[in-house]
């Protein structure tokens, strides 16, 4: 009897997904093993391989929106008849089978496929993950023709940004820019930040304050940082030096660490803050957790690790999980001030904004300085403009004096 293929959960908060790409052609045998299909979600982009030998029969096409456990095609096995094309909805949230399949009990079903990392198995394929091969293909880029920069090898985004920009009129080319009145499907990531993002404005009440920071010294001190560890390759950023400033000042007002529960606040114990990463395809927030337990040096080498997973596709769920306040950083676009959202069920966000010029007064004599805007937005269900201030006021002085960073 045929296999079936199911759509992999992966992880207890996926509500959808698709088969972004079939690495097995309709029709087309597969061992045991080998990449089956590439799978996207909300969150997360992944290959999957198949744990059958056979002959791939796709029931749904690449593209389409599934639940997590919905049939997508099946794995016919040596001499069985296998019909031309297989009959089916492939609606988004329905559970799919052709006419004749046997249905199998829930105790008996077994998926056909787990998710799993690039293996050997699959060696002869090009390293990178599903991101990697769809931009690749969307610039008109042959991922055969690179050499990856990533762990083993692999093709991360950073290498298909190279090839771009030495091979930008074959990109262009190969895909053609969007035009007025063409259309833009609304899914995968983009779908879940857009529910996410008015839903975290309709359930809770946000507000949004401005403070300027003085980071003469944080500027000193970054650059002494990269200096000192240059030959590790570590090179904090700013964000990194805010994040820990953060964490700090979390520690003595709990309440911006909290979750709002309804008849009560839930003051979270952990110090874990989520590091919003912009991606050609939307925002992804990694956490880096325990940061008030971390050194400068550690924090960043976690924020890198995670920026360039991230833009290579590969982030796991528990980079994700955990988070109770979030950073996220407009500065290198030159933003003075924004108004971030939420991250639910958290409740506080800090805004990292672009480095200036400016003056204070000693006396009578001006005084060029180096200032930042931070935007806090805060849920004011949980607490008032008062406690807020203080904790951003205090964020400001510790990046005034940051060699409170240090001890």
């Amino acid at each position: 009897m045929p296999r079936e293929i199911y759509l992999v959960k992966v992880g207890m908060s996926m509500t959808e997904g698709m088969v972004a790409e079939w690495h097995i052609p309709d029709g087309t045998s597969v061992t045991k093993g080998e990449l089956l299909y590439a799978l996207e979600t909300e969150k997360v982009n992944m290959d999957v391989d198949a744990e059958y030998d056979g002959t791939v029969k796709h029931l749904v096409e690449a593209g389409v929106m599934q639940a997590p456990g919905d049939i997508v095609g099946y794995i016919y096995e040596a001499g069985e008849e296998i019909p031309d094309t297989l009959l089916g909805s492939p609606t988004a949230g329905s559970t799919v089978r052709s006419p004749g399949a046997v249905t199998a009990t829930p105790a008996q079903s077994e998926p056909c496929a787990a998710a799993a990392p690039v293996s050997s198995s699959s060696a002869t394929r090009v390293k990178s993950s599903p991101l990697v091969r769809r931009l690749a293909a969307e610039k008109g880029i042959d991922l055969s023709t690179i050499t990856g920069t990533g762990p083993g090898g692999r093709i991360v985004q950073t290498d298909i940004e190279t090839a771009t920009a030495v091979d930008k009129p074959a990109a262009k080319e190969n895909a053609p820019p969007l035009l007025q009145g063409d259309t833009i499907p609304v899914r995968g990531m983009r779908k879940t930040i857009a529910s996410r993002m008015y839903q975290s404005l309709q359930e809770s009440a946000q507000l949004t304050m401005h403070m300027e920071a003085l980071v003469d010294e944080t500027v000193k001190l970054r650059q002494s940082l990269i200096e000192e560890w240059a030959a590790e390759g570590v090179k904090p950023t700013y964000t990194d030096l805010v994040i820990k400033a953060v964490a700090k000042t979390l520690t003595a007002h709990s309440m911006m660490n909290s979750q709002f529960m309804g008849d009560e606040i839930l003051l979270k114990r952990e110090i874990n803050i989520g590091m919003a990463v912009a991606l050609p395809q939307g925002l992804v927030v990694p956490v880096i957790r325990n940061v008030d337990q971390l050194s400068i040096k550690e924090l960043a080498q976690e924020s890198s690790r995670l920026a360039a997973a991230a833009r290579a596709g590969g982030l796991e769920l528990d980079d994700y999980a955990g988070g109770t306040f979030t950073v996220t950083a407009l500065g290198m676009y030159g933003v003075d001030s924004f108004t971030p959202i939420i991250n639910q069920p958290q409740s506080s966000i800090l805004g990292v904004n672009r480095i200036y010029d400016g003056l204070e007064w000693e006396g009578d004599k001006p005084l060029r300085t180096q200032k930042m805007n931070l935007s806090l937005t805060w849920d004011h269900r949980i607490l008032d403009g008062a406690p807020a201030a203080e904790f951003l006021s205090e964020v400001c002085k510790v990046l005034s004096a940051p060699w409170r960073l240090l001890v």
